[in-house]
């Protein structure tokens, strides 16, 4: 027997095409916890209206990021799996089996559940690669592994999940010295501006405690590269629908920093461990064209965590943490 490691992050369609987005799309937007409307309401607008148009200008999108291996959030996840076996082997810990999954698309959660089940394992961690929690994505992820502990495979496996990590310490020193890397290379902006996944605000209103934990982790990293005010600021991003989301939006907070007379902006997306279409896409194309259009000289997207050796230590401690913990506890 053996123990496993299951890694998570959100999702990606398996290629930039009309049909693999609406696939792709059905299942993310199809999804309670994604978008909380009554399925009466939601359905005839999901498969009338937004799986007829949206399919094929967000391939578009995902084209113009699209990498020669695939997906870039597929690419960097399952690096970031292989590098995370790699280091557990190198400190002694070959026995611990690490794979990824996606929860809308492929690998889904329950296949990779049913192959380290059949390799042996019979302790699972599970992390979502969420740093901070929100509804819509964190309990999704439960939601996917609840299920699946009805199944037959589940017989007998202990699931150990593991919860967000907004401030973290190992998480907040490698986003910082991700950012003075940055700036050791490319000099330092006038402004860093950290992007955060957006939310609908009534989920905050409701108690989501997501705004905060941005909000957390957005003082810690300041506070860890000795920022003054006034020297950064964040925002939300990916707003989706007609409803209020998290406020400031990026797109114009950005704007409005290049009509106040910003000229240079570094921008780092803090709640993504790994770059996908939001970041390369939205962020480093889409908001930097807006901020130059307005008015600013310099854009430097700074990347996410990925493959970076001190973020895949991060995983190898919160992971082992995790399963040693449990053997202590059992033992007990």
């Amino acid at each position: 027997m053996s123990d496993g490691i299951l890694l998570i992050n959100l999702g990606t369609p398996e290629a930039p095409t009309p049909a693999a987005l609406r696939r792709y799309l059905g299942e993310f937007l199809g999804d309670e916890r994604v978008v909380d409307l009554p399925r009466w309401l939601w359905w005839p607008i999901l498969h009338g209206i937004i799986l007829n148009t949206r399919p094929r200008r967000s391939a578009a999108k995902y084209a113009r990021i699209w990498m020669p291996e695939g997906s870039p959030l597929l690419v960097h996840s399952e690096r970031q799996a292989k590098l995370l076996r790699g280091l557990l082997g190198e400190r002694g810990r070959k026995d611990v089996r690490v794979v990824h999954a996606m929860r809308y698309g492929q690998p889904a959660i329950a296949r990779r559940l049913d192959e380290l089940v059949a390799a042996g394992c019979r302790r699972i961690v599970t992390l979502p690669m969420y740093p901070q929690y929100a509804v819509s994505t964190s309990e999704s992820v439960y939601d996917a592994l609840a299920r699946w502990q009805q199944s037959e495979a589940a017989r007998g496996i202990e699931l150990i999940p593991l919860r967000e990590f907004p401030t973290h310490a190992g998480y907040i020193a490698a986003l910082a010295a991700s950012v003075r890397e940055h700036w050791q290379k490319e000099g330092r902006a006038e402004r860093l501006l950290m992007s955060f996944h957006g939310i609908p605000q009534k989920a905050v209103d409701r108690g989501d405690p997501y705004a905060e934990q941005c909000r957390a982790t957005a003082r810690a990293l300041a506070e860890a590269l000795s920022l003054k005010e006034g020297a950064w600021q964040f925002s939300f991003q990916s707003r989706f629908g007609p409803a209020a989301w998290l406020q400031p939006y990026t797109e114009p907070t950005l704007i409005e920093l290049a009509h106040r007379g910003v000229r240079r902006v570094d921008v780092l997306c803090p709640g993504f461990v790994a770059d996908c279409l939001e970041t390369l896409e939205e962020i480093a194309l889409e908001c930097r064209d807006a901020f130059l259009a307005a008015g600013g000289r310099e854009f430097r997207y700074i990347p996410c965590l990925n493959e970076r050796p001190d973020w895949i230590a991060v995983l190898a401690e919160l992971t082992l943490a995790a399963l040693d913990e449990r053997v202590a506890t059992v033992d007990r």
